[in-house]
Parts: C-alpha cells; structure tokens; sequence
C-alpha cells in the first residue's frame, strides 16, 4: 500500500527549499509567517545574528477578534506586525510565506502589512 506523504511535510519540504535562497539581514529582515489551525503568527527575523527583532499573533492583547482563525483575524496580525517594525525602523522586508500557499491567511496578512506601509 502507498501512502502519501501529509500535507505538513510536503510544506516543510517546500519551506526548506525556500529557506535555502532567501534569508533576513540587519537591514531588510524576513517576515516569517506560521499558520496553525487556531492561530497566526509574524515575525521578523535578523537571520545573520539569529535574532527575532519584531513578532505579533492573533494571541496578542491587542487583537481583538471573534474568530482567530479566519482572515480578517490574519489582516490585523498583518497590521501589528507592519507598526510594530516600522517603530522600530524597519520599512523593507523579505517576505517568507513558510511554504504555504499565497491566498486566504497568508495573503490577507501581507496584503494588511503592506497597506501599513511595509515594503515587500
């Protein structure tokens, strides 16, 4: 009997190929999202000092929501995560999707950080 690999591990394959080409400096960190089933979560990372400079999730006080699952739950990670950087002097990122597909969440997100004034 074949067996197909889960959908996570095709994911984490994916993301590792990703990884090997783009990585955060101290100028333009990455911007590394992770989506749970509940939750999502953005940080920037200095990969060079190996250093998490800024992060957000939908665990935050700040975020008030029904629902921390759905995308409007991820815009407004997408906008904390964009004022929290661009605070600390980071207007230029590289964006890393963590091998998830580019819509719903993950696009809602990035579209949100980018409205607020993050460049990617």
């Amino acid at each position: 009997m074949i067996t197909k690999p889960d959908k996570n591990a095709v994911r984490k394959k994916r993301h590792a190929r990703v990884r090997a080409k783009i990585s955060g400096t101290p100028e333009r960190p990455r911007l590394s999202v992770y989506r749970s089933n509940k939750h999502i979560y953005a940080q920037l990372i200095d990969d060079t000092n190996g250093v998490t400079l800024v992060s957000a999730s939908t665990l935050d006080k700040e975020i008030t929501v029904e629902s921390a699952s759905n995308a409007e739950a991820a815009a407004k990670v997408g906008e904390l995560v964009a004022k929290r950087a661009i605070d600390k002097g980071y207007k230029s990122v590289v964006f890393d999707r963590s091998g998830y597909l580019y819509h719903g969440r993950i696009k809602a997100l990035a579209d949100a950080a980018r409205e607020t004034g993050l460049e990617f």
